[in-house]
C-alpha cells in the first residue's frame, strides 16, 4: 500500500545519499516535490524484466534485489540496491524495457518519480543531465571493478570486500561491543555466493575460516563483523 509521506529516517536516507546530496537545493526540491512513496513487503515484485520503464526511483528503506532467471529457471541475484541509491533511469533514456527483475528485500520503501516528471525536470534543470552522466560513470567504474575482482582476486579477498561493503552500507553497531558491526541486510549464503560468482559450499568454507580467525561471527539472523581491520588486511594482501 502506498504511503505519501516518508518517515524521518527514510527522508534522511534520501537526503544523505552521495549522489542526491551533490545536487543543487533547487533541483533536489523539484525532484522531491513531484515524487511519491511506494511501499513493498519482503519478496514482493517491484518490476519484471520486459516491463515498460515508467518510473525512476530511489530506495529509502530496506533494499531492492535485482535478479535474472537462467535458462534452467534458476533465479540469480546480481546486486542489491541500498537506501539512498537511485535507479531505473537507463531504460527511460534508451526507451527500451526493463532488463531484470526487481524484488523487495525486507520491508522496503521507495521514492519514485514518473517518467513524465523526470523529463520535465530535465528540461527545467540542465544540471540533471550532467549529474546523471556522473551517476552512470560511477556505475561503469563499479562494474569494471567487479569484473576485475572476479578475474584477479581469490574468493577470500572478494568475500572480504563484499563484507566490508555490506558493513558500511547496512552496518548496525553492536550494543554489547562497539568494535562489532552487525550486517542489517539479511542474506542467505546462497544469495551471498551469487553476488561473488561462487558456490555456496565454497563461500561457507571461507566464512567458517573467517569465523575461526575471529574476523566475523555467523549467527542464525545473519553475520557480525568483529574485526574490520582484519577484513581490510585480507583485501590488501591480494592487491
Amino acid at each position: 500500500m502506498d504511503d505519501p509521506i516518508l518517515t524521518i529516517e527514510e527522508r534522511e536516507a534520501i537526503n544523505s545519499g552521495r549522489w542526491f546530496s551533490s545536487l543543487s537545493p533547487s533541483l533536489r526540491h523539484d525532484i522531491l516535490r513531484c515524487a511519491y512513496v511506494k511501499r513493498y513487503k519482503d519478496g514482493e515484485l517491484i518490476c519484471a524484466r520486459g516491463d515498460a520503464a515508467d518510473e525512476w526511483s530511489a530506495v529509502s528503506k530496506g533494499a531492492v534485489r535485482v535478479s535474472s532467471t537462467s535458462i534452467s529457471g534458476k533465479q540469480v541475484t546480481l546486486t542489491y540496491v541500498e537506501p539512498g541509491v537511485w535507479f531505473g533511469d537507463v531504460a527511460i533514456f534508451d526507451g527500451d524495457r526493463r532488463t531484470h527483475d526487481a524484488y523487495a528485500h525486507g520491508d522496503t520503501s521507495m521514492l519514485t518519480v514518473s517518467r513524465g516528471d523526470l523529463r520535465r525536470i530535465l528540461t527545467e534543470h540542465t544540471e540533471l543531465y550532467e549529474a546523471l552522466l556522473r551517476l552512470h560513470a560511477r556505475r561503469i567504474r563499479q562494474l569494471f571493478g567487479l569484473v576485475e575482482d572476479l578475474n584477479t582476486l581469490p574468493l577470500r579477498a572478494r568475500l572480504a570486500k563484499q563484507l566490508t561493503h555490506l558493513a558500511r552500507s547496512y552496518g548496525v553497531p553492536s550494543l554489547s561491543d562497539a568494535r562489532e558491526v552487525r550486517i542489517g541486510l539479511q542474506l542467505a549464503q546462497e544469495e551471498l555466493a551469487q553476488l561473488l560468482g561462487a558456490s555456496r559450499q565454497r563461500v561457507n568454507q571461507e566464512l567458517k575460516a573467517m569465523e575461526r580467525e575471529d574476523v566475523i561471527r555467523i549467527e542464525p539472523g545473519g553475520l557480525v563483523v568483529r574485526n574490520r581491520e582484519a577484513l581490510m588486511k585480507i583485501i590488501d594482501a591480494e592487491l
